[in-house]
C-alpha cells in the first residue's frame, strides 16, 4: 500500500511571484540582461524576458547563454515601445495611449511577446490596421489581453 500523500498549496504563489520580479526589477536587483535602443537601456531578468517571449528564449538560450550580461541592440525598436513590452512582461498589463497602440502592438508581434502578439488592433482615425475588425475589436480568442481604459 502507497503511503497517504498530502498536496500543500500556497495560495498566493503566483501573485507573489508575479511582485518580486517586479520588485526586483525596480530595483535593479539581479538583472542580467541589457536591452537599448534610441540611445537608451532597460535592464531586465533573462528568465522573464525568456518565459514571455520566443525571440528572447531563442536569442538568449542560442547566443546569450555563455555571455555573462548581455546587451542586445534593439535597431528598430522605439525605447517608449520596448519600456511598455518590459512592464507587460513583469506585470502583465499595460496602459498605452491610443496613438502609440499600434506601434506597440507591431514591436510586439516582431519580438513574439506572449499575450501581445496575437493581438489584432485597428486604428480607424487613420486607417491603419495592426489587424483587427473595422470595430476595433480585439479578435483575440484565448483572452490572453484585456484592453481597458484607466
Amino acid at each position: 500500500m502507497l503511503p497517504q500523500q498530502y498536496c500543500l498549496r500556497w495560495k498566493y504563489h503566483h501573485s507573489n511571484l508575479q511582485t518580486m520580479f517586479s520588485q526586483l526589477l525596480d530595483r535593479g536587483c539581479f538583472c542580467d540582461v541589457t536591452l537599448a535602443c534610441e540611445g537608451q537601456t532597460i535592464r531586465a531578468h533573462r528568465v522573464v524576458l525568456c518565459a514571455c517571449s520566443t525571440y528572447f528564449d531563442q536569442l538568449l538560450t542560442n547566443c546569450g547563454a555563455t555571455e555573462k550580461d548581455p546587451i542586445i541592440i534593439m535597431r528598430d525598436a522605439k525605447f517608449e515601445d520596448i519600456k511598455c513590452l518590459i512592464e507587460f512582461m513583469y506585470k502583465g498589463e499595460i496602459n498605452v495611449e491610443h496613438g502609440s497602440l499600434a506601434s506597440l502592438l507591431k514591436t510586439a508581434e516582431e519580438l513574439r511577446i506572449k499575450g501581445l502578439a496575437e493581438v489584432s488592433w485597428r486604428d480607424d482615425d487613420n486607417g491603419s490596421t495592426a489587424g483587427s475588425d473595422a470595430s476595433g475589436n480585439n479578435n483575440n480568442n484565448n483572452g490572453s489581453l484585456l484592453v481597458k481604459n484607466p
